[in-house]
């Protein structure tokens, strides 16, 4: 009758170490997912941003548009460095008028003004923030790794063009002004291919601002 039992004991014994395995794996499992989405929480909201225009964010695209308005607005350019940043940073031009749907580009100045090497990243938002979906940038600087020599000044170009769409948003009827926002911030270390990032901005640079003639 002994044996029996004993045998019914070592059974619940395994059953209970392999329940105890289970339980682990699966806490080890959710552990590692939630450090998976933590680390994927950024670059997804960034993206997320990038398609839907969400909090003034601008959309990019490859190419420029084929429909050009009569209607016009004013695109004003702010520029801020934050994060003890030893950079002075500039747009060259404050605000230009663009008819809805052309495509023009603009400068900004980035200097560093510390006796050593510094490295920046920047941001950006438009403002009305509902105008982000309509603000199509071709090319920019921004979400890009730069870094500037003790005294270097660099300029950089931005590309863009309101979308015609945006005179059939009823809620921007009457828009006059859009105002397009970059903010550096240091990088926490030296980016991994910094010779290379200054050299493509400084060609990028070369292109001169043009603007179309109005009307």
């Amino acid at each position: 009758m002994q044996a029996p039992a004993a045998e019914d004991t070592a059974a619940q014994v395994a059953r209970h170490q392999r329940s105890n395995r289970i339980v682990a794996l699966s806490c080890a499992s959710f552990f590692v997912a939630m450090i998976g989405m933590a680390y994927a929480a950024v670059p997804l909201y960034q993206m997320f941003c990038q398609v839907t225009g969400y909090g003034g964010t601008t959309q990019r695209v490859e190419q420029m548009s084929d429909t050009i308005l009569d209607q016009t607005v004013n695109v004003r350019f702010d520029a801020n460095v934050s994060g003890g940043l030893p950079w002075e940073f500039k747009p060259v031009q404050r605000e230009v008028t663009v008819r809805i749907g052309e495509t023009i580009i603009v400068n900004y100045e980035a200097k560093n003004i510390s006796d050593r090497p510094a490295s920046g990243r920047a941001t950006f938002n438009v403002s009305p923030d509902l105008t982000g979906s309509y603000f199509n940038k071709v090319q920019c600087f921004c979400f890009t790794d730069t870094t500037l020599a003790a005294g270097e000044t660099m300029e950089m170009p931005v590309m863009f063009f309101v979308d015609p769409d945006i005179v059939k948003e009823k809620d921007l009827k009457g828009l006059k002004t859009i105002t397009l926002s970059y903010t550096f911030f240091p990088l926490d270390k030296e980016p991994v291919n910094s010779a290379a990032a200054p050299a493509v901005l400084q060609k990028n640079a070369e292109i001169k601002p043009v603007v179309k003639p109005q009307g």
